[in-house]
Formats: C-alpha cells, structure tokens, sequence
C-alpha cells in the first residue's frame, strides 16, 4: 500500500485545482483517472467547451453554402482546441512535484484506502487522511426502449463526422436547448421533443421570448409529448393521446445527467448517496465519512464548471484553511443557456422575492430599443429585472439577450455588493455596448 497525503478520485475543475494547491503546500498526492481522453474533466472534454466552442462557430455557418463542409470543419476546429487543453491540463498536475496522476478505475476498499486497477489488470492499494469524490456526472439512461444505430447521448453528439439533415433532440432542458440551437445554426433542420413545457420554471414573457427564438431559427417544439420508442430512423410518440412519428438522420438523447459513482464501491467506506444516486454532503462538501468529500457534479444540485471551483475554495479552506467557507456563504452567482440568443438568469424571480418576504416589482426593456444590439445585428429578447419595491435592493433578473452571458455577471457582482437599482441607473457605461442598457433597465424603477 503507498500512502499519500490526499487522494483526488476525478480530473475534473475542483479535484485539479484541489490537487495542484495541496501539492503547492508539500502534500504528497495522488489523483486518478480512468481515461486518459478526460483529463481536465468533463467541462475541457465532452461538455462546457467544446459546445461553446461549436455555438460560436455555428454563428458564421449562416454564411456558407457548403453546411457540410463547415461543419466539419467546425469539429475539427473543436477537436484541435480541446487536446490543446487536454494536453495542458495533464502537464499541469504531472510536471508538479508533489502530484501523482495515476490512470485507472478508482473504488473504495475503506474510509481510509483506495484500489486503483490499472490499464494492464493490475491493481495498486492507496491510503490517505483525506479523500476527494471529483467523478462527476454522466449522461442518464432514457426509459423508453432504444433500438437505434443514430442516437446519441450528449458527449456523443459534441462528435459528429457528418452534419445530419435532421435532428430530434429529446429533451427541453438546457443541453437540448443548446444543442437544438447549435445544430439549427450548422443547417439541420431541428424538431425538440420535450415532456413537459420548455422553461417551465421561467416567467412567461421569458419563456415566450425564448421559444420565439428558437422558432425563428427553424427550430420546430412539441410540448407535453411521452417518447415511446426511438427504432431505426424513427420516434414513435404520443401528445393529448394523440400518436406521432418522426424520421431523423440523428436522435439526441438529452433526457438529463447522473452521478457517476457505478465503480466507486461507495458501500465500502460508508458513503451515503440520495434516491437520485448524489452523494449526499453537508455545508463543507464532507460525506457520511468526514475524511471523505465528494465535490462537483457526483453531489447533485447546479451542474456547473464554476461551481466546482468554488466547491475546491470550499474544501480547501476546511481541509488547510479557516473552515469559515461553505456552501451557505458561496457568493451570488448566475446561470446561462447558451443558445443562438443565450438565456442569463440570477437571484430570484418575483413569485420566489415574494415566498421570501420582499415586495418585489418587475421592469423590463426590449433587446429591441438597444442601441448596441441594433449594431450588432441581434435585438432578439428582453432584460427583466426585480427590484424590492420598499428598499429598492436588486433581487435578481433574467436576461435573454445577446451577450447575456456577460452582461449578467456584471449585475450579479452588484448584487453582491447589494446595489440599489438608484446605483444602476446612474452608473457609467461605455457606449455602444450591451452593458449600458442596465442604464435603461434600471431607469424604469421609479
């Protein structure tokens, strides 16, 4: 058995950020991995970048006529980009003294000791203190029976060789939404099949200016549909008892993400999970086995690159710090849908500033009366604020438009600092920008 001073199961944003800093300290370390094509984690390899990646360079597909061609051309251009980040992510934590990356499939064997089985059968027994859960997440199993050659799960789609004519994307969450919008951008004709109403926890004027988006792309949505089959090149479905079916050259299967903890033996150290399978974690990410933390997606809740990173500030501060950082003290933070038009939403909606007390009223303003969206050629979408109407505190917005995804973390560091909409109204923005229309945002809180 070889002792180290923590063990990081996962290559994921927390579990090397946690290992590069501990082995900055003189910890000895080891952090395993059982594929060599994840280093950097799930983000750098089958999710975040690579699909952000292809959404920008989906946006010039429109001008050529050759959609095939650039499509692959595109994922060449993705493929490049993420074994450059690979390959840096790997230097990274091998060329560190203190840190040892071991490639292998990790599993428990106490709340103290873990059984690495190498590439060539073997296996190797490694004991430390301290233990860290980063196995992420993977693509959930549908329910409905599969009997098809063309569907692709989530990772899979990110590598297509051909661009297919048609996609059904099953599923209305955010990976179906953005890869509905991606792909309509490469040229495919889409057709989302979601069972319940997309966006159903967002307030109507957002919902509505989303799906009129996605509508303008070509994109075509069915709501409230049961999948029965996907056999060949065809769903089968049903919506108001009525049966369905469709032809596709391509099926996503975006029907959600799991934990992935099947090899782990998490029984052998104790280790509680939730009837969803998350590892279950207190306010400092420590398991059911304090010694043991389980970081990232494997814990459930927002399934976000960002927020593993602030799950390895977290840890770190329990295991070598002040133990003053928890998850009740993370800092305000948005979330993005990164379509054609992305969707940016932080703090609360009005209906939640009302279950919590505030008196909250709403302000919006059309993406339409802004003049850096009219520069750029894209004044899709809205920007809606709440404001409490007693203190005139920022509670929180959603913002669908162009560059939301910047413009929101502006608003969501303001909001950290507990800007008033008064503060908003007459900061100094720089002109044209998308920034700037905070000004007319927030001027129409009297």
């Amino acid at each position: 058995m070889r002792k180290f001073d923590l063990i990081v199961i996962g290559f994921g944003k927390a579990g090397k950020t946690l290992a590069a800093k501990a082995a900055s300290m003189g910890k000895k370390v080891a952090l395993v991995e059982k594929s060599a094509s994840m280093y950097g984690g799930t983000c750098i390899n089958v999710g975040c970048i690579p699909s952000k990646k292809l959404l920008t360079l989906s946006e010039a597909a429109k001008a050529h006529s050759d959609k095939r061609a650039y499509f692959s051309s595109a994922m060449q251009a993705k493929d490049a980009l993420i074994s450059a980040l690979r390959a840096k992510n790997y230097a990274m934590l091998n060329d560190l003294n203190g840190v040892e990356v071991i490639n292998g499939v990790a599993s428990f064997e106490d709340k103290e000791s873990v059984k690495v089985k190498l590439g060539d059968g073997t296996e190797e027994l490694l004991s430390a203190p301290n233990i860290i859960i980063n196995s992420g997440s993977k693509d959930a199993k549908p329910k409905f029976e599969i009997n098809s050659t063309i569907a692709y799960t989530s990772e899979q789609i990110l590598s297509l060789s051909e661009l297919p004519e048609r996609l059904v994307v099953v599923g209305g969450g955010y990976i179906g939404l953005e890869m509905a919008s991606i792909y309509s951008n490469f040229g495919s004709k889409v057709t989302i099949l979601s069972r319940s109403n997309l966006l159903k926890n967002e307030d109507a004027d957002i919902r509505e200016s989303v799906i009129a988006a996605l509508k303008a792309q070509g994109i075509i949505i069915y709501e409230g549909v049961q999948i029965e089959s996907i056999g060949g090149d065809n769903v089968k479905f049903t919506r108001t008892q009525e049966s369905f079916s469709l032809q596709a050259d391509a099926f996503l299967l975006a029907t959600g993400r799991q934990a992935n903890t099947e090899e782990l033996d998490l029984f052998n150290a104790s280790i509680a999970t939730d009837d969803a399978g998350n590892i279950i974690v207190n306010e400092f990410l420590q398991t059911s086995e304090p010694n043991i933390y389980a970081v990232g997606d494997v814990k459930g809740g927002e399934l976000f690159t960002y927020i593993s990173l602030d799950d390895y500030r977290i840890v770190f501060d329990h295991l070598y710090g002040s133990k003053k950082r928890s998850t009740k003290n993370r800092s305000v933070h948005a979330s993005v849908v990164f379509m054609d038009t992305p969707l940016a939403k932080v703090g609360l909606s009005k209906e939640a500033a009302i279950k919590a007390g505030y008196n909250p009223t709403e302000i919006s303003l059309p993406m339409a009366a802004v003049p850096g969206a009219k520069i750029l050629g894209h004044d899709t979408g809205l920007l809606k604020a709440v404001v409490d109407a007693s203190t005139h505190e920022i509670l929180g917005a959603s913002f669908h438009a162009v560059q939301a995804h910047e413009v929101i973390n502006t608003l969501a560091v303001a909001m950290g600092f507990k800007a008033s909409a008064d503060f908003m109204k007459a900061q100094i923005f720089t002109h044209p920008s998308i920034s700037e229309a905070l000004n007319e945002l927030f001027n129409k809180f009297n």
